[in-house]
């Protein structure tokens, strides 16, 4: 018996290829791209997984109704009349997010509070009692998308984001959203098969989601709870088993991972977070300048970094970038360096030229994931050797 169901989960932009990759590789069907989210068809134990086990998701997301809505007061009487004693009691607590796009509806607070007041009338009018609204801590959280004139109504699987891991305590001044850092290290292809650096490792985010990919350790692991864990229906043993074989499949990792920073505090934090995602073993930070160091191994090193943009930091923007790249031309060889800056002026300063340039989004910065190959000798000699091969 088939008891698959649609479910959306939620990405950020230039992401959406990179996360349907992860749901055909967890086993997911349907699978469909669409604008910062991928819908995908799956049973109740796949949404235990995609939640544990996805890098690049946000949300998953479980439809439960869409319909046509012209105005405020057809969005209260189609959300009135929808049957609620399959998702809430009056002594269930539950928390509405909206977003909307869409001329007819401008404000996604309102459609919230409009929202409510139509499930707590209608329980009122029914059992009378009315559940009541918890922002924090809700039993149950839903999710109302207005796009034009279509409404979307879905239960949120997830509660808070899934950027939210459970290993980072202790964060710098500009950290990096964990599922973006993820994404990066996808995008990058990065896969666990050659050394890691992270040279201005900030709080370790790039560092423990590199090890988690390269030991195909589950994203969440050590999150503490999803929204799903207070659903009434809530499978407890399934979960259970669901995590037990998402850990079986994890591999150890025979080579290095290591993260600079100049800031002793950021060190101290990096080592904390890294130690709280039980991640010690593979991975090595210390209190390093990158412009005053050199390649540590002699084979392919992977880079992925995140500097300082201007935007948060105040640096010298043409001096640093600029030791960026006369560092990695003397210093490191056979490297793949990736960076990700919003700052697209800075990067002319780098004096490299890139082999590839990815559109991303950090927060609301609109930025760009850069690759620059060093070569191990000049790329001339590279292309020479392989050409006599």
């Amino acid at each position: 018996m088939n008891n698959n169901f649609k479910m959306i989960a939620k990405t950020l932009f230039g992401f959406e290829e990179i996360l349907a990759k992860e749901l055909r590789n967890l086993g997911a069907s349907n699978v469909v791209e669409g604008v910062r989210n991928v819908s995908f068809d799956g049973d109740t134990g796949f949404m235990y997984k995609a939640n544990l086990c996805l890098r690049t998701a946000i949300k998953i997301l479980k439809p439960i109704h869409s319909f046509y809505v012209r105005d405020e007061k057809d969005l209260y009487r189609k959300i009135y009349d929808m049957d609620w004693s399959a998702y809430l009691t009056a002594d269930t607590t539950f928390a509405i997010d909206t977003t909307v796009n869409s001329e007819n509806f401008t404000h996604s607070l309102y459609v919230s509070q409009k929202s409510k007041d139509a499930i707590v009338d209608k329980f009122r009018d029914t059992v009378g009692r009315r559940p009541d609204v918890d922002i924090k801590f809700p039993d149950v959280r839903l999710n109302i998308h207005i796009q034009k004139n279509q409404c979307n109504v879905a239960l949120d699987t997830s509660g808070r984001s899934l950027h939210h891991r459970g290993y980072r305590t202790a964060t710098n001044i500009a950290p990096i959203n964990e599922v973006l850092a993820a994404g990066l290290l996808l995008l990058s292809g990065w896969d666990g098969q050659c050394d890691f650096l992270d040279p201005m490792c900030g709080s370790g985010t790039f560092l423990t989601e590199a090890a988690m990919i390269a030991c195909k350790i589950p994203a969440n692991i050590n999150r503490k709870e999803f929204a799903f864990e207070k659903w009434d229906d809530f499978d407890e043993d399934l979960f259970d088993k669901i995590v037990e074989s998402s850990l079986n499949k994890t591999r150890e990792f025979r080579y290095k991972i290591g993260g600079y920073d100049k800031a002793p505090s950021a060190v101290r934090k990096a080592q904390d977070n890294i130690s709280n995602a039980n991640l010690s073993e593979y991975i090595t930070v210390e209190r390093e300048n990158f412009f005053e160091t050199e390649k540590y191994t002699e084979g392919q090193l992977h880079m992925v970094f995140n500097p300082p943009y201007g935007e948060r930091l105040n640096i010298e923007m043409e001096t640093f970038y600029s030791n960026i790249g006369d560092t990695l031309k003397q210093k490191y060889p056979g490297t793949d360096a990736w960076l990700i800056t919003s700052n697209l002026e800075a990067l002319k300063f780098v004096g490299l030229r890139p082999s590839r340039k990815i559109k991303v989004f950090n927060s609301h910065l609109e930025s760009r994931l850069v690759k620059y190959v060093m070569y191990a000798g000049s790329k001339k000699a590279k292309y020479n050797k392989t050409i006599k091969e």
